[in-house]
């Protein structure tokens, strides 16, 4: 059984909400997206991208009959590659739709997919979108943040956290579904446990917001919609200027 619970917020300075989440406990997918680009294109690419996960999503759980136009990572479970083959869609459906209207040229959008079978996780990422789990009392991040620090902490952990800080980079995004004809996609699986909760969100609640001050307030809630609403005022008390989303997803148990 899953339940969830999400909540999108503008922000304290910005009037529009680029983000977009999608939830359906029957179909098990969860989707956070964060768009970018000029004439409300950051609207309109998080919200494409949404409706070509889902509809990928669906048309593959009723037809059995349809082709695999990226191909097959054997290291994927089935549902694995479903969930690949949706992003990889969607990225082709913002790129064809920034190429063929002026006002969308540059848009892209971030994203972060949860796809649930049974106790099965599969995980998709593009972007600086995350999910964390919270199993436990503890919190742990599951996504890489495809960012210029992400691209230096992959390559040395122990690199001092005050000298990324600081780096001139630190905001550059180094892939985004949209920016070209073929994105990379990381997927990731494990099993989830009974009361295990995810937590999917833009980086409106992660980039304001330490790790230790979500596990915190994941802790004090006593249900997803506390949880949610919580989370997302955090943000917005220290001050987060972006749009801020958060999804959080309750496998089986009391969470």
């Amino acid at each position: 059984m899953l339940r969830a619970h999400g909540i999108s917020d503008p922000g304290t300075t910005r009037k529009t909400n680029e983000d977009s989440l999608f939830a359906d406990e029957s179909l098990g997918l969860f989707v956070v997206a964060d768009g970018m680009g000029g004439h409300l294109a950051g609207e309109v690419a998080s919200r494409l991208v949404i409706e070509a996960i889902e509809g990928f999503i669906r048309r593959s759980q009723s037809d059995q009959e349809f082709s695999w136009p990226y191909g097959i990572d054997s290291s994927l479970s089935y549902d694995g590659n479903r969930l690949r083959t949706a992003i990889s869609l969607a990225n082709r459906r913002v790129f064809r739709a920034a190429e063929a209207h002026d006002d969308y040229t540059g848009m892209g959008s971030t994203v972060v997919a949860a796809f649930v079978a049974g106790r099965r996780l599969s995980v998709g990422s593009v972007g600086d979108s995350r999910l964390y789990l919270w199993s436990g009392s503890t919190l742990t991040l599951l996504t890489q943040d495809d960012t210029w620090i992400g691209m230096l902490r992959a390559h040395n952990a122990a690199i001092d956290p005050a000298v990324l800080a600081r780096h001139p980079m630190r905001h550059v995004l180094t892939n985004v579904l949209g920016a070209r004809e073929a994105s990379s996609v990381r997927v990731t699986e494990r099993d989830l446990g009974d009361g295990d909760v995810l937590l999917l969100c833009s980086d409106g609640l992660h980039g304001p917001v330490p790790e230790d001050a979500i596990a915190a307030r994941m802790l004090a809630a006593s249900d997803l919609p506390q949880a949610a609403r919580s989370l997302v005022q955090e943000a917005l008390d220290r001050g987060g200027r972006d749009n801020v989303t958060v999804l959080l997803v309750a496998a089986g148990g009391d969470s």
